[in-house]
């Protein structure tokens, strides 16, 4: 017996009740938008374009893309294909809805939601057929159906018929007999009337009402799967009686299987033991003010840029070295952590974000290190809010993960942060279902993680589950999108801001975004170039208003301490930078002036009266005389020795001063001689000779040969132009609607160039669909007599590279040893040699 494959033949014709015979009929008799949606669906299709209907419905049976499309189903609709794999081969839609409601009257929504499940994957060209013989696509029905190996979703074991293949023909008729059934003569009939009765509900009643109670526990025990038990040589007097009538079947040698019409009666007919058939609410859900979810928002956003500026303003002069497998070491990112005042999954998490913006990458030296591009530059010079912008983009549509960093691959190999192994394709769709879940809650409206990961869960639950206290990597993707989310300022307590609304589309998102029953939209269309410009141009809008004004003043404290009530102005925040130590942040930002702030100030070229004059200018209230004091005094000393770097030595008009210093016995290391009475001989280099003195409490100044003060200024360092780096994508990216429209034509014209029907040619026609083959001379007459007439012809053609095609053209001039006309397939003009052409035919009318 013979069954009808999922792919086809290339000949018409349809089943017993009008239905197709195969899914490339099916798929023949869609309208072209509903070919265009199978496509967009699943766009691992147009990889190449199909020649024909026939060629696509193939690829949409390979198991390849198949499993692609069973991974993008929501819950539900999983569900469905899973009854339907354990459902008879045709499958009725009835029998469907009974597997899915069960014997009794079941959940309404059940019977509500089936027929969106089972149009999903009709429309994905997973399911085929009419109502009354639903077939699910061959491969499908592989890799969902029950096996030892792959045990069912559903928790079913394999049919009577499956599990007793191999049985002796002895045993089967004890089976049969022990049921209570009479005697066959073939094991095909004692099969079907084992099968017969566990499916027949009245008298499986009566039989497990004869069952031992242990023997109804077991039966329990394997219920809801797995099916398969362990059994000894011995078995107990229940499991025998089990065994003598079948209700348990040998599977290997000491073992037993639940066979599923057995299951399924215990069951009441369900093939699942709890469908889904709505997504989970989201509930309850927190209300909080909008207002102060934006302004906390806004005031987190800013953080995130003087974070990253922070960040990159210490990695210009001195950045870390790159490892040679690539990426941060450990020690360097715990460098990071302690001058960013945070934790080290946070800082990699501000370096990422830094790398995937374009705006920090390696330099490419022999000696090589991080260091910023020069984008960083024009980065500065925009508006606070636009920054923001460019950095909550780059982390919607990277697909690296920063929370990746400090784990290990499947290798056991460490995971460093800016290393090469941190790119996972759905990063940036789980991102983007995070934030239009959390949109299409009320602004302000927060839930907890869990409700929204439950969410997340039911519209795209994970092929094979996680090991026992791990999570999948959707789920960890989630996690860290909210908290990346808060630290960037997208979100704040748990709620959507505006700016972060704004992000996520041209008119943003909002309940009417999801699909039926609470899903997901099944293929979101991606945002193209222009909508992302636009999207980041509206996010900075609503940012703008929220950010506080930069302050062009400070506040000078009696305690050496200056305070800035808010955000400075950038040329008073770096000057400031320089001149004092950050002691606190916050809403208010704490400065502590110290000896070695000052002299970092005069090490930069500024005099006292530089310092003294700033400060007077940018503060609020008068110049304390502690500072002013503090300025004089270290600028009094400034310079006083003189380093050089003639090997290098050390000069004081003052002896007493170079005594005192050779006296002292931290000096030692400097190996210090008396050269003259006011100059020293140093066996260190000179920046040395001026690290160990400042650390004895001196404040000495560098000299070029001529005698004068050397300013020390680090120079900012900067990489050779560097793009942001490109994001992996998840499979072949969504079409959009020009695409797919050239391919439907294309896959149409070349159908029915594989379709049409032909008039006879003189030689005999190919067997099997193959090229059509006429003679030289018949080739040419046909052509020439179709550019007389108007009409089209069928041709075979191979390229130069040795592909073979069939094409039907509508030939306008042949000369010259070449055929030029209209191809319907390729929907364009075309010019062919006529020696390439290995024959023709003239179309039936009816489709010339």
């Amino acid at each position: 017996m013979t069954t009808p494959r999922d792919t086809g033949s290339r000949s018409g014709g349809t089943a017993r009740g009008g239905g197709p015979r195969t899914l490339a009929e099916e798929l023949r008799a869609r309208p072209d938008g509903a070919l265009g949606g199978l496509l967009r669906a699943r766009p691992d299709l147009l990889n190449p374009v199909p020649g024909d209907l026939t060629q696509l419905a193939t690829r949409a049976g390979t198991r390849a893309s198949v499993l692609r499309a069973l991974e993008r189903l929501d819950r539900f609709v999983q569900q469905t294909a899973e009854a339907l794999a354990v459902a008879p081969d045709p499958c009725p839609y009835g029998t469907l809805a009974a597997l899915m409601t069960g014997d009794a009257p079941g959940d309404p929504l059940v019977a509500e939601a089936l027929p969106r499940a089972v149009a999903t994957l009709r429309d994905q060209a997973l399911v085929w057929g009419t109502e009354d013989r639903l077939r699910l696509v061959r491969t499908a029905r592989e890799l969902l159906a029950p096996s030892p190996a792959h045990p069912s979703p559903t928790g079913l074991g394999p049919t009577v018929a499956e599990a007793t293949a191999g049985m002796s023909p002895g045993r089967l008729q004890q089976i049969i007999a022990a049921a209570g059934l009479p005697g066959t003569h073939d094991p095909v009939s004692a099969v079907a009337a084992l099968t017969a009765l566990f499916e027949d509900r009245v008298r499986m009643a009566e039989l497990l009402g004869q069952a031992p109670t242990e023997a109804a526990a077991v039966l329990g025990r394997l219920l809801w799967g797995p099916p398969y038990g362990t059994v000894t040589a011995d078995p107990a007097p229940h499991l025998r009686w089990l065994l003598d009538r079948g209700l348990l079947l040998p599977a290997t040698p000491g073992s037993v299987v639940l066979p599923r019409e057995v299951a399924l009666h215990l069951r009441g007919g369900r093939a699942h033991r709890a469908p889904e058939p709505a997504a989970p609410d989201l509930a309850p859900a927190t209300p909080h003010s909008a207002h102060t979810v934006n302004a906390a928002a806004a005031g987190q956003a800013f953080t995130a840029l003087s974070t990253v500026e922070e960040l990159l303003t210490s990695w210009e002069s001195d950045g870390p070295l790159v490892l040679r497998a690539g990426g941060l070491s450990v020690r360097d990112l715990k460098r990071t952590a302690s001058l960013l005042d945070s934790t080290e999954p946070a800082a990699a998490f501000w370096a990422e974000l830094a790398y995937a913006a374009g705006l920090l990458a390696s330099d490419g030296e022999v000696d090589e290190r991080y260091a910023p591009t020069p984008a960083y530059d024009d980065w500065l010079h925009l508006p606070a809010e636009q920054r923001w912008a460019r950095l909550a983009t780059a982390w919607l549509a990277a697909t690296r993960c920063a929370g990746l960093a400090g784990g290990r691959d499947a290798k056991s190999r460490p995971l460093n942060a800016l290393g090469p192994d941190l790119d996972r394709s759905p990063a940036p769709e789980v991102r983007h279902r995070v934030l239009a879940l959390l949109a299409t809650l009320p602004p302000g409206t927060s839930v907890a993680p869990e409700t929204l990961l439950a969410r997340l869960h039911w519209e795209r639950p994970p092929r094979t589950p996680a090991e026992p206290g791990a999570e999948d990597l959707r789920t960890r993707l989630a996690r860290w999108a909210l908290t990346e989310a808060e630290l960037l300022g997208v979100t704040n307590r748990g709620a959507l801001s505006a700016p972060g609304r704004a992000l996520l589309g041209p008119k943003g998102l909002g309940p009417e975004d999801l699909g039926p029953e609470g899903a997901a939209p099944a293929h979101p269309h991606p945002l193209s170039d222009a909508e992302a410009g636009a999207c980041a141009v509206r996010a900075a809008a609503a940012l703008a208003p929220l950010l506080p004004e930069p302050l062009d003043h400070i506040l000078l404290q009696a305690d050496l301490t200056a305070v800035a009530p808010g955000p400075l102005k950038r040329p008073l925040a770096q000057m400031l930078s320089v001149l004092a130590d950050v002691e606190s942040k916050g809403g208010a930002t704490v400065y502590r002036f110290t000896p070695a702030s000052v002299r970092r100030a005069l090490d930069a070229g500024r005099t006292a009266a530089d310092l003294k004059a700033f400060l007077t200018a940018h503060s609020r209230t008068p110049v304390p005389q502690p500072l002013a004091y503090l300025v004089d005094d270290v600028a009094r000393r400034h310079g006083h020795l003189r380093v050089g770097a003639a090997s290098s030595y050390l000069r004081c008009d003052d002896d007493a001063v170079l005594a005192e210093i050779l006296a002292d016995r931290r000096s030692a290391p400097l190996r210090l001689r008396r050269l003259a009475p006011t100059v020293l001989a140093a066996q260190a280099a000179p920046d040395e000779l001026l690290e160990g003195l400042r650390a004895m409490g001196y404040a000495p100044a560098a000299e070029s040969a001529e005698g004068d003060v050397v300013v020390t200024r680090a120079d900012a360092r900067r990489t050779p132009p560097r793009t942001a780096p490109a994001p992996v994508p998840e499979g072949p990216p969504v079409p959009d609607e020009t695409l797919l429209g050239a391919a439907v034509r294309a896959i149409r014209a070349g159908d029915m160039a594989s379709t049409a029907e032909r008039k006879p040619v003189a030689a005999p026609a190919p067997a099997g669909g193959g090229l059509p083959r006429t003679t030289s001379a018949e080739t040419l007459a046909t052509m020439q007599a179709a550019v007389l007439t108007g009409s089209a012809v069928w041709i075979g053609y191979v390229n130069a590279e040795g592909a073979a095609s069939q094409r039907v053209i509508a030939p306008v001039r042949v000369e010259g040893g070449f055929v030029t006309g209209y191809d319907h397939t390729a929907d364009e003009v075309r010019t062919y040699p006529l020696h390439r052409i290995t024959g023709v035919a003239e179309l039936a009318d009816e489709h010339a």
